[in-house]
């Protein structure tokens, strides 16, 4: 009966191990939740949401080219500025971002096929009018820019939605604006940093051949001057040569001119 009865306490022990690791964690998911709401929240706000987009643009750009290869906030006469423009050889890419969630949402919590039908045109219209406004206000090639956009959609769901509609495909082709999620802009800026590292490796190999081309020349000038330097050596060993020679008989002139003084010095005091 002691046995069995350590057993029993046993297991109610564990039990209650269990039961209270359970509620830590429903806790914790319940915290979780607070958060999945605090941010639903702060993503219905269109303002918010475009402030994130812009945010997770600046830092995927920031993060791929260099400082130098890129504009945010870009200006144009009219006044109106894009997220960002990429500096290329065909001109200005500008890039903006847009985050049509609402009716997206709308779209996908629709309880009946009427209000689903009802949200899904609402957000086709949307997109529309984001393809619309990126035309109008960033294709512009008197200032430089490409003749077309990219329109950033933060979120992968909400891009594969508008992509996967032909109307939006269609409308977006004509007007030359093209969608970009995350993953795909990171590819799109990847093909375009290849050929800014191209670029850049063109330009040093130029800056080498340069360097290259003026140490021959700056190899010519020295060359020439030594061989200047070694005529002016040659010419000044053989000078040397000469004086010491014209020395040397200055000096058996200076001698044979004493030893006849001395002769004469000998015939007087013989007389």
């Amino acid at each position: 009966m002691e046995g069995q009865s350590k057993s029993f306490n046993d297991r109610l022990d564990n039990a209650a191990h269990v039961m209270s690791a359970l509620q830590r964690s429903l806790g914790e998911m319940s915290e979780i939740g607070k958060g999945i709401r605090t941010l639903q929240d702060f993503l219905q706000s269109p303002k918010l949401r475009g402030g994130l987009g812009e945010e997770v643009l600046k830092e995927m750009i920031g993060q791929t080219f260099p400082k130098n290869a890129f504009h945010l906030q870009y200006p144009f006469k009219s006044g109106v500025k894009v997220d960002a423009v990429l500096k290329t050889d065909a001109g200005l890419l500008c890039i903006d971002s847009k985050f049509p969630m609402e009716n997206f949402n709308l779209m996908h919590k629709a309880q009946t096929e009427a209000a689903r039908d009802s949200a899904r045109k609402q957000f086709i219209n949307d997109v529309k009018t984001h393809i619309e406004d990126i035309s109008r206000k960033y294709i512009l090639p008197d200032e430089g820019t490409m003749d077309f956009a990219l329109m950033y959609i933060p979120s992968e769901a909400v891009y594969y939605e508008a992509v996967n509609i032909p109307e939006l495909s269609t409308f977006a082709r004509r007007l030359r604006v093209y969608p970009v999620s995350p993953n795909t802009l990171y590819a799109h800026l990847q093909v375009l940093l290849l050929s800014f590292e191209g670029k850049d490796l063109e330009a040093k190999s130029k800056e080498v051949f340069r360097i290259l081309r003026a140490i021959q020349t700056d190899y010519g000038k020295v060359e020439e001057n030594l061989s200047t330097l070694q005529k002016h050596l040659n010419n000044a060993y053989n000078m040397m040569g000469n004086v010491f020679s014209s020395f040397n008989q200055l000096g058996q002139k200076i001698s044979s001119t004493q030893r006849l003084g001395d002769g004469k010095k000998e015939e007087g005091r013989l007389e």
